[in-house]
Order: C-alpha cells, then sequence, then structure tokens
C-alpha cells in the first residue's frame, strides 16, 4: 500500500521522544508525529496523550526522502459549525468585548493625562 499525501492510516506507536511519537505504518514503514499533531490542545507532555503501543489513525502530511510526517489531530474529523450564523455571531462576540475593553482603556489612559495635565 503506497504512503500518499492526505491519506489516512492506521498505525501503532512504537516509540515516544519529547518532540513526538514514531508510529509504524502497514508494510512496516514508520513516520513521526510531531507534538505538535497530536491534539488540538498545547501538548507539554506526550505521555499524558499517547503510549507505545497505542493503535492511532494519522494522516499523512509530507513523504520527503524516506521522512513521512503524520498527524493525528488531522485524521480526526471536527464537526464543522453548524451554520454560518453562528460562527458570526461567535466572531461578533469577541470583537464586541474587544472593543469594549479597549474603551475601557482608553478612558483609564485619557482619566491619567487629564489628572496629570491639571497639575501642571
Amino acid at each position: 500500500m503506497p504512503i500518499e499525501v492526505g491519506g489516512k492510516l492506521e498505525g501503532k506507536v512504537t516509540g515516544i521522544t519529547k518532540f513526538g511519537a514514531f508510529v509504524e505504518l502497514p508494510g512496516g514503514i514508520t513516520g513521526l508525529v510531531h507534538i505538535s499533531e497530536v491534539a488540538n490542545t498545547y501538548v507539554t507532555d506526550i505521555h499524558q496523550h499517547l503510549k507505545v503501543g497505542d493503535i492511532v489513525t494519522v494522516k499523512v502530511l509530507a513523504v520527503k526522502e524516506n521522512k513521512i510526517a503524520l498527524s493525528i489531530k488531522k485524521a480526526v474529523e471536527r464537526p464543522p459549525f453548524s451554520s454560518k450564523q453562528e460562527r458570526r455571531e461567535g466572531f461578533e462576540e469577541k470583537l464586541n468585548k474587544f472593543l469594549k475593553e479597549s474603551e475601557d482603556h482608553q478612558s483609564g489612559l485619557r482619566r491619567h493625562l487629564d489628572k496629570k495635565g491639571k497639575g501642571r
């Protein structure tokens, strides 16, 4: 079975290092899942997510000079937003929060400058 970029395969974790995990793919070929490709969250200790012998589904990111880059987090389909409206509402909520915090910060700066200016 040829290893193709974008393909999803199952493999067995054969080794773990501080920078990632080695996964044996079908045909005895080994690829590397970089620590940044293990989970959708920040991974400080890969041992909290994987152990030697685990069977994982991986997506092939790149094949270069007999080196295979793999991803566990990209092999899992993430559900999309149920609608554009939900995505827009989330963005508008963040934007409104930012604008309020910015205005609060600016009014604090204005008060501070007014106090400095009156003392002269």
